[in-house]
């Protein structure tokens, strides 16, 4: 594919204005496509644009698959008929030139909750055959991603490894239990999953028609807390109790800060995956779709990460 030279901005969702306390995929997103369009400018860079977790980082998240739902947009939700007004009214003062995470997520969840129950108990013929077909294509991440978030939620967002040891190890048994017992939040977390793709696809429909296209990055590293590793450990080196037998860490590259590690640090949290993992997850070709292009720079941090065993991590320094 011939790529011709062109230039961008990167602006992540979360950090366009909004009345809800974060930015999202909704009016402002579109307001700021037609200003790159305006400017001349063709590529719309992004974030991992999956479910944070620990600190709130696009770098930690719960998937590597899953889109983040505090992306959807209220209103886009309420021109539907999901959500009414006085949901979009009831939005407090939140902070203009920054993002107060735990506001945030706290005002938007329960409506995202409201919108997800109207869906699910009466959604026109058309949005629940697409529903339907969306859980099936997506069955093979959406399932176990679905039933984590629930049992995070249900385990007071406490890590998987600390999970009774059924559920933890995955026992079908176990599994079909809380299955059964948290249906309704599974299926809400797959009606966000399925509203956010539809959301993420109109805004690039609405992009490409204006010659914009998305570039961002793509997940190497998973983190150790997520669907993915939970749902997969095989794939990845941890011990009998799903802990990581070893750590990750990366010699800076030029776009990235210097830190307490100096030119060498650790990316916390992170699972180094085993070498023989070309039949397991398939996240890189998923973000390819999802996304139009990838940064070198995820290449150029790939080159410069080591493993080390977990129990000795240290102060590094560059060595040259």
């Amino acid at each position: 594919m011939k790529i011709s030279r062109c230039s961008g901005i990167l602006p992540h969702p979360s950090s366009l204005p909004g009345r809800f306390g974060i930015g999202d995929l909704g009016p402002r997103a579109y307001e700021f496509a037609d200003f790159l369009s305006a400017a001349g400018q063709k590529l719309w860079q992004v974030l991992p644009l999956n479910p944070t977790g620990y600190g709130d980082s696009p770098y930690q998240c719960f998937s590597a698959f899953a889109g983040n739902p505090m992306l959807l947009s209220l209103e886009r939700l309420h021109g539907r008929g999901l959500l009414e007004q006085r949901d979009l009214d009831a939005a407090p003062a939140f902070p203009a030139e920054s993002i107060d995470f735990g506001r945030a997520i706290e005002f938007k969840m329960p409506a995202l909750r409201r919108a997800a129950q109207v869906f699910l108990a009466g959604g026109g013929r058309a949005d629940r055959a697409a529903f339907e077909d969306f859980c099936r294509e997506k069955s093979a991440w959406l399932d176990d991603y679905a039933l984590f978030m629930a049992l995070k939620d249900a385990h007071q967002g406490t890590s998987w490894t600390s999970w009774d040891e059924t559920i933890r190890n995955r026992d079908a048994g176990a599994m079909s239990e809380w299955r059964q017992k948290l249906e309704p939040q599974l299926m809400a977390y797959k009606y966000w999953q399925f509203e956010f793709f539809r959301q993420w696809e109109e805004l690039k429909k609405y992009c490409r028609e204006r010659g914009i296209r998305f570039m961002g990055d793509i997940p190497i590293y998973v983190a150790h807390d997520s669907a993915d590793v939970w749902a997969h450990p095989e794939l990845f080196y941890l011990d009998e109790q799903g802990n990581p037998t070893v750590a990750l860490a990366c010699r800076r590259i030029i776009s990235a800060p210097r830190d307490s590690f100096g030119a060498i640090r650790f990316i916390a949290g992170s699972c180094w995956p085993l070498t023989d993992t070309s039949g397991g997850l398939n996240a890189s070709a998923h973000h390819l779709h999802f996304l139009k292009w990838c940064g070198l720079i995820t290449f150029a941090a790939l080159k410069r990460t080591g493993r080390f065993p977990a129990a000795s991590r240290r102060r590094f320094t560059d060595a040259g």
